[in-house]
């Protein structure tokens, strides 16, 4: 038994890089993968639900220094939408910790699909600023710039919607607290399609938040007592070093291959969490 619980702590470990890398190339967290993978490992689904949002801390600890580094993360943009994901985080996993999330799956399904809105448009290498601001984005100064070196060359921005933005990111926070995901792949969509934000800074930016967004959810799961100690040490090391990799791959890769990325891997989440859904009923 020691020795089976060290391969499964052993194979874990590299899973944990690989998600970690993928979460912050794409903006996702990681734990979206890990989560089912800890049910498979026969891990009671909340105390998978709960590791897993130890996950996306490491991830977005580990991913977050470098693009803050590279200055492609926008600070003040993400400190504003976090107000909104942390309340969303704590309703949502004391909802979970109240009730069976087995309806859950095809509800986040369902969010997941709205990554293929305008699917066309998520090819395009060029970024064209919003031609507006609404009042409250400009107050907040809520625009920057960014040196893309696959392109090299500065790209200018600035956000718009910040309101609509701020309610996105409350109903991304509320999915990630039920089901233990960033839910990066929801808030990657209202960064490009509501707030009008480049693909680097939407997915640098949603790797800084989902790590607040967790925390959040963490303090409620850990109060509940579905914290599995065992689990948490192998998948944070792994996942913070696959984070800080993928952070410093992100800006030497261009959009549409971020892009073609992205959406590969939210289709097979989708596909994940429907099949998750069907045979819990």
């Amino acid at each position: 038994m020691a020795e089976k619980s060290m391969l499964n702590i052993v194979t874990l470990l590299f899973l944990s890089v690989a998600v970690g890398l993928v979460g912050s190339l794409t903006g996702l967290g990681g734990a979206s993968i890990l989560t089912p993978i800890l049910v498979l490992l026969g891990i009671p689904v909340k105390e998978a639900v709960a590791c897993g949002m130890v996950a996306i801390i490491a991830t977005s600890s580990g991913s977050a220094s470098s693009f803050v580094k590279d200055k492609i993360t926008n600070i003040r943009l993400a400190m504003y939408l976090e107000m909104f994901t942390i309340v969303g985080a704590i309703v949502g996993a004391t909802i979970t910790v109240i009730i069976a999330p087995v309806f859950l799956y095809f509800l986040f399904a369902g969010f997941l699909l709205t990554s293929f809105i305008n699917f066309r448009s998520q090819f395009k290498e060029s970024y064209t600023p919003p031609e507006k601001q609404d009042q409250l984005s400009k107050r907040l100064r809520l625009e920057g710039s960014y040196f893309d070196k696959s392109k090299n060359k500065i790209v200018q921005y600035k956000a718009t919607n910040s309101l609509l933005g701020g309610l996105g990111m409350f109903v991304a926070g509320i999915a990630a607290g039920m089901l233990g995901i960033g839910a990066g792949a929801f808030k990657v969509i209202v960064y490009e399609k509501v707030l009008k934000i480049p693909s680097k800074v939407s997915s640098a930016s949603s790797s800084f938040i989902i790590g607040m967004t967790a925390l959040a959810g963490v303090s409620v799961y850990l109060f509940s007592g579905l914290m599995n100690l065992t689990l948490m040490a192998p998948m944070a090391v792994g996942t913070t070093i696959g984070a800080v990799v993928g952070g410093r791959l992100l800006g030497r890769i261009r959009d549409r291959n971020l892009r073609i990325l992205f959406l590969a891997i939210v289709t097979l989440l989708i596909i994940q969490m429907l099949y998750k859904g069907v045979i819990s009923l």
